[in-house]
């Protein structure tokens, strides 16, 4: 083990980066950023499935010190967001203090001399001061236990571990799961396959996706006067911002106002009144994420496409077999079924005061101070920790606070 640095930051996505920036800003050099993969960019270098972009408009997803004047259109996608992270990294001098493909297993804090030491994949240990945890909360996929999903003979994969050696034109394609990353998956690959079933456990309120190129002189406009890109900011966090209401109010006003749009987008894009009450949710508006789309359920109209709401029984070698005990052949399955997202810092182990492990402090639910800081665990600062997400507005604006 080498000498103790002030900090070790876990994690080159967006909340590392952004701590690294701080620590540089502050006159901290000293630091070390572990990156598991071979760039930095967190979620936005895993997830490069067909159709991924953001669902903030990219002026308000972005951080507040580095606008970008040049986002080509109103919510970008994958590719320029993942450029935008790593410029900013560059721009900042972050490069130098990031070891990519430096996989964290665990840390533990040390009483006696008040430092935390951090253990690699590879049986490194780094020793620091300061313990700074940005591995979010969507880096670990998660595929549900559904039996027989092993013997499945065709090609199976994750949205975030997209395989873009497949070719599915022509082939007959399942997607398991219809949330964040379907509703953008799906309509790519639906004219590509000869049979696309949307497995949907539950519907989702998805409103409509006002997407817009921005042009050259609009993006000239805002390198020449950036006070315009500002104001553009502040008017997309209000608009977010004033949705709140949605969430804490069922039965309010802002709540009535956004189930009626939904409910008018879904009767204007599904004609056919079945469908449409199959994609109508049972639940108040803001239980789970609201969806931004529009063009999600003109997919859904195809020819080739079949909504499946019955209840998959297992996966056998040949397709889905459903509760009915109808057997639905498949040549792939992509597994839309999000993130284990209530995990936070699993698979790292963490140890505190006394040797306490972190998972058993939070075996009833994780809890931080401010998202940010757990007891029992010193100078560890957690970002994008428990109760920091949020449904309506930009995750970047709440770790930069």
């Amino acid at each position: 083990m080498g000498a103790v640095v002030t900090a070790v930051i876990i994690g080159a996505g967006m909340s590392g980066l952004l701590a690294g920036i701080r620590l540089r800003r502050a006159g901290i050099t000293d630091f070390t950023i572990l990156e598991k993969s071979q760039d930095v960019g967190g979620t936005w270098l895993d997830n490069s499935y067909p159709g991924a972009g953001c669902d903030v408009p990219s002026h308000l997803y972005s951080y507040s010190f580095a606008p970008n004047a040049d986002w080509s259109r109103t919510y970008a996608r994958q590719p320029e967001i993942h450029a935008y992270f790593r410029r900013v990294a560059e721009d900042h001098g972050l490069l130098p203090r990031i070891r990519l493909q430096t996989e964290a297993t665990g840390a533990e804090f040390d009483e006696a001399d008040g430092t935390w030491t951090v253990q690699t994949a590879a049986g490194e240990t780094l020793a620091c001061r300061l313990l700074i945890v940005g591995v979010g909360q969507l880096n670990r996929p998660l595929i549900p236990d559904i039996p027989g999903r092993e013997s499945f003979r065709g090609i199976q994969f994750h949205s975030a571990r997209w395989n873009h050696e497949v070719d599915l034109r022509g082939k007959r394609v399942a997607s398991i799961g219809n949330g964040a990353s379907a509703v953008q998956y799906i309509p790519e690959i639906a004219p590509l396959a000869n049979r696309l079933t949307v497995f949907q456990r539950s519907p989702n309120w998805i409103v409509p996706r006002v997407d817009r190129e921005i042009g050259p002189g609009r993006r000239a406009l805002f390198r020449a006067v950036p006070a315009l890109a500002k104001l553009l900011r502040l008017s997309i966090y209000l608009a977010s911002d004033a949705r709140w209401g949605a969430f804490r109010h069922a039965d309010g006003f802002v709540s009535r106002r956004m189930r009626q749009l939904a409910l008018n987008h879904l009767e204007a894009q599904v004609p056919d009144p079945d469908l449409r009450a199959r994609l109508t949710p049972d639940y108040p508006v803001g239980c789970k994420r609201v969806l931004v789309s529009s063009d999600y359920y003109p997919a859904l109209m195809r020819d080739n496409v079949e909504l499946m709401t019955d209840p998959i029984a297992r996966i056998r070698p040949e397709g889905v077999e459903l509760g009915n005990g109808r057997v639905v052949p498949l040549d792939a399955i992509i597994w839309g079924t999000g993130f284990e997202a209530s995990g936070f810092l699993a698979p790292l182990t963490i140890r505190g005061l006394g040797g306490r492990a972190l998972r058993d402090a939070w075996a009833k639910g994780a809890e931080a101070h401010r998202g940010v800081a757990v007891a029992g665990f010193p100078n560890m600062i957690l970002l994008y920790g428990p109760n920091t997400n949020l449904g309506h507005s930009s995750i970047i604006f709440m770790v930069e606070r």
